[in-house]
């Protein structure tokens, strides 16, 4: 039996095309009409980027109002005031006041003006020569300057003859003379005599300084607080014992000196004269008196009862710190005018006036044997002069900041300086050459001081409320004193005792 065949598939019709949308035609968008040009005096127009502003007339301005346009003014003159002080600060102008009043003239301006200081000259120069060049007149600046060189040419030739021929000298008097004289005279027989000791206890088998060393060291490191006493309203500024350490005398702001008796710790007279802050105060090591410095420009002498016996008047500015000869003839003032002196005290004239220092004195020391003086300054320096000829024997560069205090010790040969930068350095004057650099207090270092007999320890005081004793052997602390709220502004050793001043009573 056959299979019967499938039927074909019916036809599906042919659909009919989908009908296309057919839309309306987009309007053009109107241009606005173009902007009336704005007047000069108007407000500006600015586009929003350089790119915006070159790519066609179809972008958006924007105005810029006014605060916007009177930051943009001050910015701009902001930054010409900074060009031109750069331009100020690099150009060359001369230091020499006698060169900048020359340069002055030679620019056809008056040379100084009414209650005008050097400083305020040569800024004056300054400015003008930037004005110049900002003007254009360079011609007037190179003018005067090759006038100056050829100025400074000649007068330095001139300068370099006198000096070949005509070494530099100071006069000194009659008195000065004298005095030098009587120095070299005291200081070689203490001298010699220090320098046979010394051998003599280095030969002996039975002397043995370093073990006398560490006794007195460790003696140093029992230290304890004795007493205290407020001194005076104000704060004090110095303290010193006198030669057999029975008396203390402490210097104050208020101007008045108070002496003390030891170690009872009572007051015994109260020294008034001076007119300002007393600065400082020191014992004489071979008579009952004492010596003050202050900030009126005067150092006195006076009797520890409170009598004035001199006042030594010569100074331009205020004292910083003084110091007895070891002879006890002569006293040494360090002051504000950048200056040292020493004075006689039996007949109060002004000896010598030492200058070298490029900023103010602040501290004065003499050497155990008399023949030399240190002082130190806010110049960062301290300078070791030669008293017997008048000669600078060594300048002590290695602090940064000012140094604030100096002390020889009692060997002959080692000096301390305390400065602002918080260290203390050893000095070898044999070698002429930094021997120790200690880092001794958090802040600046107010004084220094040897241990009078031997040497054999250091004491510093600092503002960080504290003094300190150091080994003279090896510059290892011993002991810190503490007990203090405020800064250490001086000290003084003796035989005996150890005091030190606090700012604040």
């Amino acid at each position: 039996m056959e299979n019967p065949r499938p039927p074909p598939p019916a036809l599906t019709p042919p659909m009919a095309p989908l009908p296309v949308p057919v839309h309306p035609p987009i309007a053009p968008i109107p241009v606005p009409p173009p902007r009336a040009p704005a007047a000069p005096a108007a407000a500006a127009v600015a586009s929003t980027s350089a790119g915006a502003s070159s790519s066609g007339a179809g972008e958006p301005e924007y105005e810029v109002s006014d605060d916007h346009r009177a930051a943009r003014e001050r910015h701009e003159r902001a930054v010409q005031e900074l060009l031109q002080r750069r331009r100020a600060y690099a150009m060359a102008v001369p230091t020499n006041d006698s060169a900048v009043r020359a340069r002055l003239r030679r620019l056809g301006e008056p040379i100084t003006l009414f209650g005008e200081r050097e400083m305020e000259r040569r800024d004056r120069l300054r400015a003008l020569m930037v004005r110049l060049e900002a003007e254009g007149q360079v011609d007037r600046l190179v003018r005067a300057q090759e006038d100056d060189q050829a100025a400074a040419g000649g007068a330095g030739a001139e300068e370099d003859e006198e000096q070949i021929q005509y070494p530099f000298f100071t006069e000194g008097t009659q008195e000065l003379l004298n005095a030098r004289v009587d120095i070299a005279m005291y200081s070689l027989p203490r001298a010699k005599a220090r320098i046979e000791r010394a051998k003599r206890r280095h030969d002996d088998p039975d002397e043995d300084p370093d073990a006398e060393a560490d006794l007195v060291v460790k003696q140093a490191g029992d230290f304890v607080l004795e007493c205290s006493e407020i001194g005076d309203d104000r704060p004090l500024t110095g303290c010193s014992f006198s030669r057999d350490a029975s008396m203390l005398a402490t210097s104050s702001w208020s101007g008045m000196i108070k002496v003390w008796s030891m170690p009872q710790v009572t007051k015994v007279a109260t020294l008034k004269g001076h007119t300002e802050r007393a600065t400082d105060v020191a014992f004489s090591p071979t008579d009952d008196c004492l010596a003050t410095a202050s900030a009126d420009k005067t150092a006195k002498l006076w009797k520890p009862d409170g009598s004035l016996l001199m006042s030594f008047d010569g100074h331009l500015d205020r004292l910083g710190r003084l110091a007895f000869h070891p002879s006890g003839k002569y006293l040494g003032t360090a002051s504000f005018d950048k200056t040292w002196r020493l004075w006689d005290i039996n007949t109060g004239k002004e000896l010598l006036l030492q200058e070298g220092h490029s900023r103010s004195v602040y501290g004065v020391s003499f050497h155990p044997d008399g023949s030399l003086a240190a002082s130190c300054g806010l110049d960062s320096y301290t300078r070791v002069w030669d008293l017997r000829s008048g000669r600078l024997f060594f300048t002590l560069k290695g602090h940064v900041k000012n140094v604030l205090g100096v002390s020889f010790s009692p060997n002959g040969y080692l000096v301390a300086t305390g400065s602002e930068d918080n260290f203390c350095r050893i000095w070898d004057l044999r070698k002429k050459e930094m021997l120790y650099s200690i880092p001794a207090h958090r802040s600046l270092i107010s004084h220094v001081k040897f241990e009078p007999q031997e040497g054999y320890y250091l004491a510093t005081s600092s503002y960080d409320t504290k003094a300190a004793l150091w080994s003279a052997r090896d510059y290892k602390p011993i002991k810190s004193l503490v007990g203090h709220e405020s800064k250490v502004t001086s000290l003084d050793i003796s035989g005996e005792w150890t005091a030190d001043c606090d700012c604040v009573a």
